[in-house]
């Protein structure tokens, strides 16, 4: 038997059929709540998850309101997970912490609230990490969440849980954040879509601190790009309680994404000269995808930028340890609560400690320099790529890999290096499908775009998508033979 035909719609065309009237809120909710029934037991992917009688009693309110001719929104009568890092009100946010593990917030994140506004029924939330720290979807609470293409390996992170539930169909859309590769990782792990926005497209927050914390962002995941677009116009827009968010109308994400990329320049990273290591296949995969950029038209070549990689491992560990000790030293001082943080938490905070403020002010003039040795290839190239990860998805019993391509990691993150640069200098990055391995995993190929041009990223996602369909064609074996 396989999946029913509503979990199968992309997102968008979903909230047509929903419009249209073809189908109704509660048979979607039905549909959707029989999918998680099924598949979540294999992977852990959805937690917290609210009673059947609620959900459905929400969604016979939205029928009730479209029979009324009232849509709230794309969203409207959509059943949506939101990631356990973001605060939802009257549902428990757990953080992946068990100091946080009956948590529950009297407020909506920013991109929650837009989303519940849009019409979407929060039916519960998506596995994490411990704090979201590491791309290893496990913690104490809720346990391991797995691949969706083999429930024996991870599933990446942090956004593993939300990458998961959206490969097998329990989620329609699916929202995340990323630090360190969150939204890129698990959908290169999952064969789906995960968009990191340009900082400031997406307010982050409400928090206690709004000005420096600017390495973590919420984004969208999809199984299309037009799906990504569509949570994206979403979640975006100018918050005034977020300083640093930017103004530009998000009604420009929903626009046609089509575009002609004959002639456009793309700058190929690679492994940045053999400096990251890499396991076998991965760089074989990715530069197969080359060609398909090609095929659209795109001259692509190999590029370096003009800056230390090391240089660059050594200003983001300053980054990370600061920010971390700043939103965790409070727990880490309690000793009783500092014994409930993993190793990983321990390890960050100390960094942290041990910083004084002329390191971190010379990590942020490191930061800057490497945005301009970007930005100088950028005079040559439209868009810069790079492969997702540097390993395939790996045992869900380990919590990160020791070595990559024979080298040894020398820290819990180390085998994500390749995340750090997009995110370090503030630009779009989106994760897209580039095939699978002959064990038949997936990988990922990082699209960046120049600051702010979030929609050209989207818009060369939707071009290569056009041409690849690697979601429609090669979906999670478990679905085709349940």
């Amino acid at each position: 038997m396989s999946s029913h035909p509503i979990v199968e719609m992309d997102a968008d065309v979903l909230s047509g059929a929903i419009h249209g009237r073809q189908v109704s809120c509660r048979e979607v909710m039905q549909a959707y709540l029989a999918q998680i029934e099924r598949f979540n037991p294999l992977v852990n992917a959805l937690v917290s998850l609210r009673p059947a009688e609620a959900l459905l009693a929400e969604a016979d309110e939205c029928d009730r309101q479209l029979e009324r001719g009232q849509s709230r929104g794309w969203m409207h009568g959509m059943p949506q997970a939101v990631k356990d890092l973001a605060a939802t009100v009257g549902l428990r946010t757990t953080l992946g912490s068990p100091l946080f593990a009956e948590q529950v917030p009297q407020h909506d994140a920013i991109s929650v609230a837009r989303v519940r506004d849009c019409g979407a029924i929060i039916i519960g939330k998506s596995n994490v990490p411990e704090f979201g720290l590491g791309s290893q979807t496990f913690n104490s609470v809720f346990g391991t969440t797995t691949n969706a293409y083999d429930p024996t390996l991870v599933a990446g992170g942090s956004s593993g849980g939300a990458a998961v539930a959206l490969a097998l169909r329990m989620l329609p859309v699916a929202d995340g954040s990323d630090m360190m590769g969150s939204l890129r990782n698990p959908a290169a792990f999952n064969n789906v879509y995960g968009f990191r926005p340009s900082q400031g497209r997406v307010p982050f927050g409400p928090g206690p601190e709004m000005f420096v914390q600017q390495l973590a962002t919420e984004g969208p995941m999809g199984r299309t790009v037009t799906d990504v677009a569509r949570l994206l116009g979403t979640q975006a827009g100018y918050d005034p309680r977020v300083p640093l968010s930017l103004t530009e109308d998000p009604a420009v994400f929903h626009q046609s994404l089509q575009q002609d990329f004959r002639d456009v320049r793309l700058g190929w990273l690679g492994d940045y000269n053999g400096y990251l290591p890499m396991d076998p296949g991965v760089m074989g995969l990715c530069e197969s995808a080359l060609q398909d950029f090609a095929t659209l038209g795109c001259k692509v070549e190999a590029c370096q930028p003009d800056f230390s990689m090391e240089r660059l491992w050594q200003t983001w560990l300053v980054h990370r340890h600061w920010l971390v000790q700043g939103s965790l030293g409070g727990l880490y001082a309690d000793a009783q609560k500092r014994e409930l943080l993993k190793p990983e938490a321990r390890w960050e905070v100390e960094g942290g400690l041990r910083l004084t403020a002329a390191d971190v002010y010379q990590a942020s003039v490191s930061r800057s320099e490497w945005y301009r040795a970007l930005n100088e290839l950028f005079e040559r190239y439209d868009f810069l790529l790079l492969p997702t990860t540097q390993v395939f998805p790996f045992d869900a019993q380990t919590p990160w890999p020791r070595f990559v391509g024979g080298q040894s990691m020398d820290t819990y993150h180390r085998w994500m290096e390749v995340v750090i640069g997009p995110t370090l200098a503030g630009l779009p990055s989106m994760s897209v499908p580039v095939g699978f391995n002959p064990a038949g995993l997936p990988m990922g190929l990082q699209i960046i775009g120049r600051a702010h041009a979030d929609l050209a990223v989207l818009q060369l996602a939707y071009a290569h998508e056009q041409l690849t369909q690697w979601v429609k064609r090669r979906p999670p074996g478990c679905l085709q033979h349940a």
